[in-house]
């Protein structure tokens, strides 16, 4: 029995932590005294072990045993231990984000293609800071979507799926990822670089999914999801990515208690024979698309002090959309009200809000009139002629942000209104996105409500590790100038498209090169680090590009 994947930290708190690990055959599973037998869908193994009894505010070591013998730390690591840290005691909270990452060799091609990556150039700063968490540790790493690439995989999955798939050829899906066997050779390729592998091993991760996990502009319309679904390949394709994306990613997102109650756990651990639970996790992938509101990907933690303290809310935007003509929503009504469950009507009050979805709320705002004119001629602004060319260039520019279903934007913006205009407002509203493979930092207001005690702000960041070429790069800050803004805005009115009740603007940015997003909560305080990846002696290396405070 040996490690195959992990381990991964997950879910941290005061006492306990869940650590997620692959192993190559059924066994036991030891961490820091606490024990599991791996369960098994589709010939592979996996457990989650609950570790219960650390001491807040520590840093403890801790090592991987498989049937009693120890399989983590690799003895060949050039990193540190990896480490379960519990949060600070002086309440002090830093969460590192970002989204889009390739996998690719660092060879001199590899750095041509696709630049030197942001996550092993952090992982690099924190093996330099000991493990007492110094400046350069974050307390949790949220990735926001692509970590894996089932349209467009590297040239070392690519390999093994045309030696097994040689007589598909030909197909328009030759080359991507078609069942959960396939997507497994994605996690591997994608998580095993020795310097990831560490980061994951010692930072708590949060996980969302978005469209390259199944496929580019995954639910961007009902068109769209009309052509897909009919294809022949569609139910292996999108029963692998579910399945494979609880298993990977979501699973982890869980608090103990969650697992507790969620039934697709229940039976990973309580079905004895393993057709048994991979049927099961089958049927629960495919129902995951079928019907949406059977399952919920979203997810909340909350970090710090519990009173005042810091929450996460990750929204899922890509799954529970709804697309049908006139009901269009990023955030169907059963998703969205659990998100106000979380936020306007959380029991506690909540010092700062970290609003996160995969796709940014806010975007340049000549994209944004853009999208939001497109959405209304698709939806027969400008008759049938028109609504054909609407979808045409939804899909031919991957107009399907917030501000392509104005129905869900006007939701987050009566969202905010009711946060600012609450008995204990956040002293922040932080939200959090990547996908665009920009970043940049936007100051926002609410247009119909005072919120002077509350900052909003648009933070997104992307790539990790996939830079976009020139042409994108003038269309992006040619789409962010005031002539072009004027212009789209006039041609969104000209289609029927109201104003909405915030306004906004880019105060920094955009930057198109790999790095990440760090937010810093201290007290009711706040900051932003923009971090940039750079090579520098043949090293991978963060530098700063931006530090920004929020002052309540």
């Amino acid at each position: 029995m040996q490690l195959k994947l992990g381990p991964l930290l997950r879910y941290v708190d005061e006492t306990r932590a869940t650590v997620w690990v692959e192993t190559t055959e059924a066994g036991e599973v030891e961490v820091l005294g606490h024990r599991t037998q791996t369960w098994s869908v589709h010939g592979h193994h996996y457990a989650l072990v609950l570790v219960e009894g650390l001491q807040p505010a520590s840093a403890t070591q801790y090592e991987v045993h498989l049937d009693g013998v120890k399989a983590w730390p690799l003895a060949e690591s050039p990193y540190g231990p990896s480490v379960i840290r519990t949060p600070r005691a002086d309440g002090t909270f830093r969460l590192t984000f970002g989204s889009c990452r390739r996998s690719a060799p660092f060879d001199e091609q590899g750095l041509k293609d696709f630049g030197p990556d942001a996550l092993v150039a952090l992982a690099e700063r924190m093996a330099t800071g000991g493990i007492d968490g110094g400046t350069g540790w974050p307390d949790a790493v949220l990735l926001l979507g692509d970590q894996v690439y089932a349209d467009d995989p590297s040239d070392a999955v690519l390999e093994k799926l045309r030696a097994v798939h040689g007589d598909r050829q030909g197909s328009e899906v030759a080359d991507e990822i078609g069942n959960f066997e396939e997507y497994t050779w994605l996690y591997d390729d994608a998580w095993r670089n020795p310097a990831v592998r560490w980061l994951f091993s010692t930072v708590p991760l949060c996980m969302l999914l978005d469209d390259h996990d199944l496929r580019d502009d995954w639910n961007t319309s009902l068109t769209w999801r009309r052509q897909v679904t009919a294809q022949p390949w569609w139910h292996d394709r999108v029963v692998g990515a579910y399945a494979s994306y609880w298993v990977y990613q979501h699973l982890g997102n869980l608090s103990p208690e969650q697992l507790d109650k969620d039934p697709t756990y229940a039976a990973m651990r309580g079905l004895d024979d393993e057709d048994e639970r991979s049927s099961y996790l089958d049927a629960f992938a495919w129902e995951a698309d079928e019907d949406p509101a059977s399952t919920r990907w979203s997810f909340y933690r909350d970090f710090g002090a519990r009173s005042r303290g810091v929450r996460l809310v990750a929204i899922d935007s890509r799954c529970s959309r709804q697309l049908q003509p006139g009901e269009r929503a990023m955030v169907d009504a059963h998703e969205w009200e659990w998100v106000r469950r979380h936020t306007v009507d959380a029991t506690e009050p909540i010092n700062h809000l970290l609003l996160a979805s995969t796709l940014p709320f806010l975007l340049a705002p000549g994209l944004h009139h853009l999208e939001g004119w497109d959405e209304a001629i698709s939806s027969g602004a400008w008759g049938a002629r028109g609504s054909r060319l609407g979808e045409k260039i939804r899909q031919g520019m991957d107009l399907e942000h917030w501000a392509s279903f104005r129905k869900s934007f006007d939701d987050v913006t009566d969202l905010l209104a009711d946060l600012v205009r609450s008995d204990a407002p956040p002293n922040s509203i932080l939200m959090l996105s990547g996908d665009v493979h920009c970043s940049y930092l936007t100051e926002a207001s609410l247009t119909k409500v005072d919120h002077p005690r509350t900052a909003i702000r648009q933070l997104t960041m992307s790539p990790f590790r996939n830079p976009v070429g020139w042409h994108i790069r003038l269309a992006n800050k040619l789409l962010d100038s005031r002539g072009m803004t004027k212009v789209l805005h006039a041609l969104s009115r000209s289609a029927g498209v109201r104003d909405v009740a915030a306004s906004w603007r880019t105060a920094y940015g955009p930057w198109f090169e790999n790095g990440v997003m760090t937010v810093t909560v201290d007290g009711d305080d706040a900051a932003v680090a923009v971090d940039h990846a750079r090579m520098v002696a043949g090293r991978q290396e963060l530098r700063s590009t931006l530090r920004y405070e929020l002052k309540a």
